[in-house]
């Protein structure tokens, strides 16, 4: 462009502004006239008008991310798809694709353009009703921010009057921040982050000319001009972005056939599977409930979990293979079966992981959290160490002999069994805990006292209601399998109960903490480490040479034990390391047995071990730390007596 040229350009600028500052004064005098209103009328307009003061501090509904222990983002909560994006972080061509494509007098214009308003008007008169706006890109903001979408004279003129208003109150670049974040570019996105997130897979930073003229293209009708849904009209509408481009001199021909030729890669619309959507629900609940649905899903929350990715994905895809061998042994149609797995960090209580079900679009319904069964034989540890507080140690010995119980009417009767039917006389507490013997653990309960092993399993962290007699022995209560991995992250943990949490922290869009979870100080020593660890090192045997024993081929030290139900309708396996605590379980929904010899060492632990072969995989051995005022003492396992025997006892 020559001087002289450019000269003439910057005059014609400013006479064309100067020119339509009058117009615009002018024609809307006229039309108010017109309606029959005059003056009165603009007076009684201009006092209905909202105020734009607001706009300076322009807060939308903005998504609320969730990210994953590594700080990656794995979920969204929004009720509008919208990312807030500065205008100075955008290309220059995004900017002018907008611009050529919705009001190429952007830059001339104070707010409303007139002569596209009387174009549109004649249009309208023609056709008996409404087919063109002539809005400008100011008129856009009006209308979205402030107005209804009913298509009437009336609104257009608060329109034109707002935008006229907003014009002079704003820049330029203010009004196309407003409008690049606040659009509907379809799909569900609102602004020109979201929009290229949810086409391109990529920031709206990093688009090219001809993705922002095919985004640029989407404003007249997102639905139409949908690349999913119409490709070739989307084409179209991109050529003809381009040739505004081209026409209002942002771009050269050869830049714009260069667009032209430059094939649409668009992300896949099928919805993402979700990572963890078991342990994501208990993240969107929580919000929801502490900070109300307005913060949740309008304030752009930045949620920080201690969900490790790697860990969830192991344990969902261990849950889905312990349970297909399961069906296939049985030969069950598939996905009756249901699995949860619950792992949490021993020493401060992080949730790594949560499977709540199969599958989370069919039923959410949380089987980690919200599912109250009974846990069978994976109670016992609760007793053995209320018993072992109590002075009794593992080489304690009792009767495992047969028992009977009848109620004060005399009517009915209770004959306790052992799951083999079989009686093994004296008895260690060891041995009976390593082997699950039902007969002593009933015993040890009469002994110590049920309101006392209730009470004391409580203050471990089962919260649930116990039964308040010897069928507590038998773990006949329901609980839920968080409360199971909690109490028997006390073991793990010296003593210590931590409580398990999901949330480490919450900020705002601007940076403003909500809260921030300091999991170490708000440990609870609940238990003496010593009365800990004498349990930990029964349960090790359980692994070693009992009921646990599937487990053991994970080659380093594991506490842990069984747990089924009489009727086999709950199959249970808690394990834990020094560093981690989880739990499984498996059953039907609709209670029901799982079938011939389906119990917590076949039907339960092998999903365990699929899964802590990956959580734990390159990490440490690591051994149970023994604390002061522990002895150990060779005993004869049968008797209890000092003997030659490699088994030990734990005394303090």
């Amino acid at each position: 462009m020559t001087k002289q040229s450019s000269r003439n350009y910057k005059k014609k600028k400013r006479r064309d502004s100067h020119l339509g500052t009058i117009v615009l004064l002018t024609g809307l005098f006229t039309v108010l006239l017109a309606l029959g209103g005059g003056g009165l009328l603009y007076y009684t307009l201009l006092r209905d008008m909202p105020a734009i003061a607001t706009l300076k501090d322009y807060r939308p509904s903005i998504t609320t991310r969730v990210y994953a222990d590594d700080n990656e983002l794995i979920d969204e909560f929004y009720l509008e798809d919208r990312k807030v994006i500065r205008i100075s972080e955008l290309p220059k061509v995004v900017i002018q694709a907008f611009v050529a494509a919705e009001d190429t007098r952007f830059y001339q214009h104070k707010g409303v353009d007139i002569l596209s308003i009387m174009r549109a008007f004649f249009k309208n008169i023609v056709a008996g009703h409404i087919v063109q706006g002539g809005s400008t890109i100011t008129q856009q903001v009006a209308k979205s921010l402030y107005l209804s979408p009913e298509r009437n004279y009336m609104r257009k003129i608060k329109e034109a009057i707002l935008a006229y208003k907003i014009d002079k109150y704003l820049s330029k670049d203010e009004i196309l921040n407003l409008y690049l974040n606040h659009i509907y570019l379809g799909h569900g996105t609102y602004g020109i982050e979201a929009a290229s997130q949810g086409y391109f897979g990529k920031s709206a930073r990093d688009l090219i000319l001809p993705e922002a003229a095919l985004l640029a293209g989407l404003p007249k009708s997102p639905s139409n001009y949908s690349p999913y849904a119409h490709l070739d009209m989307a084409r179209q509408r991109q050529l003809y972005v381009l040739t505004r481009m081209l026409e209002d001199g942002y771009i050269t021909a050869q830049e714009k056939e260069k667009a032209i030729g430059v094939p649409v890669k668009l992300r896949s619309i099928r919805p993402k599977e979700k990572i963890a959507p078991y342990f994501i629900e208990n993240v969107r609940r929580y919000i929801l409930e502490k900070y109300g649905s307005d913060v949740l899903y309008r304030e752009g929350l930045e949620v920080y979990t201690t969900l490790n990715i790697t860990v969830q994905k192991a344990a969902m895809a261990a849950v889905e293979r312990g349970l297909r061998e399961l069906e296939e042994r049985q030969r069950y149609r598939r996905g009756l079966v249901q699995g949860a797995l619950f792992c949490m960090d021993a020493r401060t209580g992080a949730i790594r992981a949560m499977v709540g079900g199969r599958n989370f679009k069919k039923s959410e319904f949380n089987r980690a959290t919200q599912a109250r069964r009974q846990p069978g034989s994976a109670f016992k540890p609760f007793i053995y160490t209320a018993a072992f507080d109590k002075g009794m140690t593992s080489a304690t010995k009792l009767m495992d002999s047969p028992i009977m119980f009848i109620d004060a009417t005399g009517e009915n009767i209770w004959k306790p069994q052992n799951f083999d039917g079989e009686f093994w006389g004296p008895t260690t507490l060891r041995t009976a805990l390593v082997h699950s013997r039902n007969i002593i653990t009933i015993k040890l309960l009469q002994e110590i006292g049920v309101d006392y092993a209730a009470q004391y399993a409580a203050n471990m962290g089962i919260t649930s209601p116990l039964t308040r007699n010897l069928s507590l022995a038998l773990g006949t209560s329901g609980v839920t399998l968080q409360e199971m991995v909690r109490g028997y992250g006390v073991l793990a943990n010296q003593g210590k109960k931590c409580e398990p949490f999901f949330i480490k922290k919450i900020v705002d869009r601007t940076g403003h903490v909500f809260e921030e979870n300091q999991p170490i100080t708000g440990q609870m020593q609940v238990i003496d480490p010593r009365i800990a660890f004498m349990t930990t090192d029964v349960m090790q045997d359980v692994v070693d040479s009992g009921t646990g024993m599937r487990v053991k081929s994970i080659g380093r030290p594991v506490a842990g034990k069984t747990g089924t139900t009489d009727d086999m309708r709950d199959a249970w396996f808690i394990g834990f390391t020094p560093s981690l605590v989880t739990g499984v379980w498996v059953g039907f929904d609709q209670e029901r047995p799982l079938g011939k010899q389906e119990v917590g060492g076949r039907a339960a632990a092998p999903i365990w071990l699929y899964f802590m072969e990956k959580a734990i995989k390159d990490t440490p051995v690591e051994s149970f730390p023994i604390p002061e005022g522990i002895a150990f003492i060779e005993v004869d396992p049968k008797t209890g007596l000092p003997g030659k025997s490699s088994s030990l006892i734990s005394q303090h």
